[in-house]
């Protein structure tokens, strides 16, 4: 119990606001993107500086509660969130630093990608990271960073080039590749682990105008279109980050009547480079089929960057199985189209992303604490629904989905996906690097202060593991 006194001197040694239950704007601070999580913590601590995060994490330590700690609550394990303890909240802090000259960017942590987009595309620049526009960069950068530039210029995180960083014993650090280059190795890949980060440093891009959208088909000639995919995807050109997505067609998007009457398979992504050559490298893509709709147009990338929004809305339920695919084989394909069409829920998206063949493999295994950059499809199931009457049967059909698919699954699995944290699956996100990561663990949070993430366990001292 954290003691009434305790509680108020936390509160007067802010500069940002505190929640605690039944106070005015504790039920909508406690609320994150997936409405299936439903924890109740004792403190929100809504930082609105560094100092306040600093308060936070000393106050946490004092009083011996679990802490958390939230970006943009994006994370569908609702690791931002726990029950009975402190949730440092740093949603408000939003600020956002660009140098066109030296193109780089200085970024808060409670910034989404939509946001730091929208104020880049000011300088005709970009940030590689996000899928979609209301994901945190916080969150996304500290676990990998997959987006719409990855096979141009990488994950988010290997275009960090360094970070403010407040550790469990409230100290706060500056890291890059020259001070503290061990733990900047470690929260590129790592996680939330080694600290909270206050501040991010990126390389961004020169990016104006993008070619973008989705070339949709109907399911029921949903294994050719993936076929021909499989195939373009082999030699289609840097510039192109693209994937598949089978999804229901909402009312708000107009699509003819053939692709309201059954899943669509939808092909695309982004073409970031030169309009007229994207034009040529896409044209494949948009006429086979033909497709029943063609949705591709030119736009600025902070458009490109959000306009997937739409299929993972706030505020629904939620519940996510992800791997890396060792191929995109024909069985694969098959079991793929053969759950999407008994998906209980309209809400359901099914992911298959290609981000390998590109900068991202190029860049050496063990520079940074990433667990895999060698798999070049990824494969994503979303169960999403609002009813949550519906919650069991959309959970069984994601897991008996996801069983099916074991055939086609590497062992290995990107740690922003991970839909539950268990450390099986964490051991999976990270493979042999895990222990290296422990290690780092051991030496910046040896009480494991930093749990509530996809927690890595600090490593046991010699003479610990001997008294085990």
């Amino acid at each position: 119990m954290i003691s009434e006194s305790a509680l108020q001197q936390f509160r007067t040694s802010l500069r940002g606001q505190l929640f605690t239950p039944g106070e005015p704007g504790y039920e909508e601070a406690r609320k994150i993107h997936n409405a299936l999580i439903d924890r109740r913590p004792a403190v929100i601590a809504r930082c609105a500086g560094v100092a306040d995060v600093i308060s936070a994490v000393n106050f946490g330590r004092s009083q011996s509660v679990v802490v958390s700690v939230r970006g943009a609550g994006h994370n569908v394990a609702g690791i931002s969130l726990c029950d009975g303890g402190l949730v440092i909240d740093l949603s408000a802090m939003k600020g956002i630093h660009v140098n066109s000259a030296t193109r780089r960017a200085r970024v808060e942590p409670g910034v989404t990608w939509g946001e730091l987009n929208h104020d880049l595309g000011a300088f005709g620049l970009a940030a590689t990271g996000g899928f979609v526009g209301t994901t945190g960069v916080a969150g996304l950068t500290v676990g990998g960073g997959l987006g719409w530039m990855v096979r141009k210029h990488g994950l988010a995180l290997d275009n960090l080039l360094s970070a403010d960083i407040v550790t469990a014993d409230g100290q706060l650090v500056v890291t890059d590749s020259v001070e503290h280059p061990e733990l900047f190795w470690g929260i590129r890949g790592g996680g939330g682990n080694f600290g909270i980060v206050t501040s991010f440093e990126f390389q961004v891009h020169a990016t104006g105008t993008v070619l973008a959208g989705l070339a949709l088909h109907p399911a029921s000639k949903g294994m050719e279109a993936l076929r021909f995919w499989r195939q373009y995807e082999s030699t289609a050109p840097e510039e192109m980050t693209n994937g598949a997505l089978v999804f229901n067609a909402p009312p708000e998007l107009p699509v003819p009547d053939v692709l309201r009457r059954e899943p669509i398979v939808g092909i695309g992504g982004v073409y970031a480079g030169p309009l007229e050559e994207g034009e040529r490298a896409l044209r494949p893509l948009r006429a086979f089929g033909p497709p029943a709709a063609d949705i591709y147009q030119r736009m600025p990338y902070s458009a490109a960057q959000t306009m997937a929004d739409f299929l993972w809305p706030r505020g629904i339920y939620n519940y996510w199985k992800s791997s890396y695919l060792k191929s995109l084989s024909d069985g694969a394909i098959e079991t793929v189209l053969e759950f999407c069409a008994k998906a209980p829920s309209r809400r359901s998206v099914v992911v298959l992303e290609h981000n390998g063949d590109g900068a991202m493999s190029r860049v050496p295994e063990d520079a940074t604490a990433f667990g895999h950059r060698n798999w070049p499809y990824n494969f994503l199931v979303t169960a999403a629904w609002t009813d949550p009457s519906d919650t069991d049967i959309n959970i069984r059909w994601a897991r008996e989905f996801w069983t099916a698919m074991q055939p086609f699954l590497a062992d290995a699995v990107y740690v922003n996906y991970l839909g539950e944290v268990e450390e099986e699956r964490v051991r999976a996100a990270y493979g042999r690097k895990y222990d290296r990561l422990a290690s780092l663990k051991a030496k910046y949070d040896p009480t494991n202060f930093f749990c509530m993430n996809q927690n890595i366990r600090p490593a046991r001292s010699a003479s610990e593991t001997a008294a085990h």
